[in-house]
């Protein structure tokens, strides 16, 4: 990446509308970033698993692959599930006669985050972006509600 092409990251809300579409201007999904899931109770935290020579933003922030999906490691549980997909919650809410019974969550991720960053990688493998959306096996889709850092373009 050149000089020209260098941006900063900074913590803080989400970027204004418009910025980072220009190239080198994708926001990438970071440890920090606020994850939903459509099925979970409650928004957590994002851990992007750090490895030597992966890019990192405010020198610190690790950023993600595409692959980053193990869950429990980098796709947090979101409190209760109230997906009937998830035989748990089936089962309890089969027991409840009926009542959706929601269950303690435990993401079941096995497809890579998409789409990917189509200009930053690590070793080969493409960047998630704070666009990406990854699924859970129990029907819910995980998204990025807050990134946790905007852009800042280089003086």
């Amino acid at each position: 990446m050149s000089a020209s092409e260098r941006i900063l990251l900074e913590p803080a809300a989400p970027a204004p509308r418009g910025i980072g579409k220009g190239r080198g201007m994708a926001e990438l999904l970071t440890t920090g970033a606020m994850l939903t899931c459509s099925f979970g109770s409650a928004p957590m935290a994002f851990t992007a698993t750090p490895m030597p020579g992966k890019p990192v933003v405010m020198g610190s922030l690790s950023t993600a692959t595409i692959q980053e999906i193990v869950p429990m490691a980098n796709i947090p549980s979101f409190g209760m599930c109230r997906s009937l997909q998830n035989p748990q919650v089936l089962a309890a809410t089969t027991a409840a006669q009926g009542t959706l019974t929601p269950q303690p969550c435990v993401p079941a991720t096995t497809v890579p985050w998409a789409p990917p960053s189509p200009i930053h990688s690590y070793n080969g493998t493409p960047l998630a972006t704070v666009s990406s959306k990854c699924a859970c096996t129990w029907t819910g889709q995980i998204s990025v509600s807050q990134p946790g850092q905007m852009l800042v373009k280089e003086q």
